[in-house]
């Protein structure tokens, strides 16, 4: 019943009308009809704007996981007592908060523009999530095995490198891979503001009303999600 009222409520406070959606109709399939046939001739872009935002979401990653080491690990209730681990959640779940289009904008005024900024922008938003999770691993394990070697005078990285990482390893890998998906697709909006990738040459072709070429990027982007998406998958399926 709650969540009843809250969808009604939310439809009657929010202006939508069916007419509208039906009166908009032949505007959308005018704009989808400027797009066809998409142009072929701007492969070169597209090329470069896919490797571009794929290097984006690889090194974006990379810098995330070696942040979210150490802080999971300060975030874990299981190594660190509650005078740490609390803080650095309260921190990690700031991080979260923050909108990475707010982040990107903030590191394109601050290094100017390129991937630099996209890249400094999805390793810190990553870092939020990815830190979490390892620390959530590290808290799920058995702790059978971690007492065992407490009992035997073993320090905290010992416990870690021993008792938790052979449990937690599947989860961090299937955890790092799905960020990494995130990522890719995060790093596809990043150009709007100037952060590189290829959603820069669907900005400047639509913002231009080319939308034969931003066609032919958008197909670019599709085959490029769905390729990730199956190795990805793949991916998941080895490690689990």
């Amino acid at each position: 019943m709650l969540i009843a009222g809250l969808v009604l409520w939310s439809l009657a406070s929010t202006d939508v009308e069916l007419s509208r959606l039906i009166s908009a109709g032949p505007r959308i399939a005018d704009f989808f009809g400027r797009m066809f046939p998409p142009d072929p001739t701007v492969m070169d872009e597209i090329w470069k704007g896919s490797t571009e935002t794929l290097r984006i979401a690889v090194l974006g990653t990379v810098g995330a996981v070696i942040l979210s080491i150490p802080l999971s690990i300060l975030g874990s209730e299981t190594l660190v007592s509650s005078t740490v681990y609390r803080p650095i959640r309260t921190i990690l779940a700031f991080i979260r908060a923050i909108p990475l289009i707010l982040v990107a904008m903030l590191m394109v005024s601050a290094v100017g523009l390129g991937p630099l900024p996209g890249i400094i922008a999805v390793a810190f938003h990553a870092t939020g999530m990815l830190a979490k999770f390892y620390a959530e691993a590290i808290d799920s394990v058995s702790r059978a095995p971690i007492a065992a070697l407490e009992s035997a005078g073993a320090g905290p990285l010992q416990r870690l490198r021993y008792a938790i990482w052979p449990q937690m390893a599947p989860v961090v890998v299937r955890d790092t891979i799905f960020r990494f998906e995130l990522n890719l697709r995060e790093s596809l909006v990043l150009g709007i503001v100037g952060a590189g990738g290829i959603g820069f040459y669907i900005q400047t072709y639509i913002r231009s009303f080319q939308y034969d070429k931003a066609a032919s990027v958008t197909m670019a982007v599709i085959v490029m999600v769905i390729a990730i998406e199956g190795i990805n998958v793949g991916l998941r399926r080895r490690f689990a």
